[in-house]
């Protein structure tokens, strides 16, 4: 089989010759060790590198952005990745000022703006300073939904809405599988839109439903070039569970959830949602009647099992449970048990694509990593 079969038999439920492998991500540091060079992939120190390419210009940012593209495939492919991550964060919008080496400052300072750092050993880009600080209200809540739904009614997608996926698409597509996002739903994880969920829901229901109708533009354009496996969802939840009730996801998640699906449906792809935590509490309706096909971001440790998530929902293929806390966290032969848990798994249900489950982050040390790519490689 070829690797993109692989891929494609995994969710059609079909028996594979070997194990198909996709990691959700890598910081720069682990990917580092991989490629045996500095990597331009990760999550804060990408939107960091952005910054200072495009504070140096326009000739800096597109060696910036052919780096990352170059860096992402390689990484897959020296991995033997089945489906490949053609591309990491970015934040592309121009800093207002560089106030050090790390740090840089966004907006406008009569009006909305935010500092941003950098942190060289956790690779994270944060907030650290903003204004003003005014706390959002369900009247600006309002505004931002009405602003979200004129800008909607005039979207059309282009290739220049998915990053490298097209580009990754007509080198590799052929032969590997190529993830593509443009369907996530989710519910904004700030406490005003969390409060929102109880006392104002219509407010979060027209949200959503400005989500679904992007996604249901971008299925439309994606699907007749090839794209086959869209990844969506949105981080609702915590080892203890969804930060809102099952009923407020019944009520406001499911229905969007189904369209996304139906529409995914309609073109012959596959929707896939993610979320970290514990999803127990919601699984009837995100795993068995929204319509989506596949879960990534399988969260070990919040209890969400690889076994028991196969038993209980047979249409879903899953894709991950290796734990980044156990790379960060857990000795080496803890890794191993961990990954060769997840492959044998994998042969026993099949309808599994087996990597870590989240960001492999930067303080991962060295030898769990490689402990962790080479159990894959023997038994996979």
């Amino acid at each position: 089989m070829s690797p993109r079969e692989r891929v494609e038999a995994a969710f059609a439920h079909r028996e594979t010759d070997r194990v198909p492998i996709h990691h959700i991500g890598f910081s720069a540091r682990a990917a580092s060790i991989l490629l045996g060079r500095e990597a331009y992939v990760g999550g804060g120190i990408q939107q960091w590198r952005e910054a200072q390419a495009l504070w140096e210009g326009e000739e800096a940012h597109q060696e910036f952005l052919e780096r990352s593209f170059r860096d992402a495939l390689d990484l897959a492919l020296v991995l033997d990745q089945d489906l490949i991550r053609p591309d990491y964060w970015r934040l592309a919008e121009k800093p207002r000022q560089r106030i050090d080496e790390y740090t840089f400052l966004y907006g406008d300072l009569e009006g909305k703006w935010q500092v941003r750092r950098f942190d060289p050993e956790t690779e994270l880009y944060q907030v650290i300073d903003w204004g003003p600080k005014v706390e959002p209200t369900f009247a600006d809540l309002e505004k931002q939904v009405a602003a979200a739904e004129k800008a909607v009614e005039d979207y059309q997608p282009g290739e220049e809405n998915f990053g490298f996926a097209f580009r990754a698409q007509r080198l590799w597509g052929e032969e590997r599988a190529v993830r593509v996002g443009g369907v996530g739903l989710g519910i904004p994880r700030e406490e005003i839109w969390l409060a929102a969920v109880a006392a104002r829901p219509d407010l979060v229901a027209r949200l959503l439903d400005v989500q679904v109708e992007r996604a249901v533009r971008n299925i439309a354009f994606l699907a007749p070039h090839g794209f086959r496996y869209l990844f969506g969802g949105g981080d609702f939840a915590s080892n203890e569970g969804p930060l809102y009730s099952p009923r407020a996801f019944r009520e406001l998640m499911l229905p969007r959830l189904e369209r996304i699906s139906a529409a995914c449906q309609q073109q012959g792809v596959y929707h896939l949602f993610a979320s970290d935590g514990n999803l127990w509490p919601v699984a009837d309706d995100l795993f068995g009647r929204s319509g989506v096909d596949g879960f990534y971001e399988i969260d070990r440790r919040a209890g969400m099992d690889l076994g028991q998530l196969r038993a209980r929902f047979p249409h879903l293929t899953l894709l991950g449970n290796i734990s980044s806390y156990t790379l960060h966290r857990g000795t080496k032969e803890e890794v191993i048990a961990e990954t060769l848990s997840c492959l044998e798994e994998a042969k026993r249900s099949g309808s599994i694509v087996v990597g870590c489950s989240n960001q492999i982050v930067s303080p991962t040390p060295p030898e769990n990593l490689l402990a962790l790519v080479e159990t894959i490689r023997e038994w996979r």
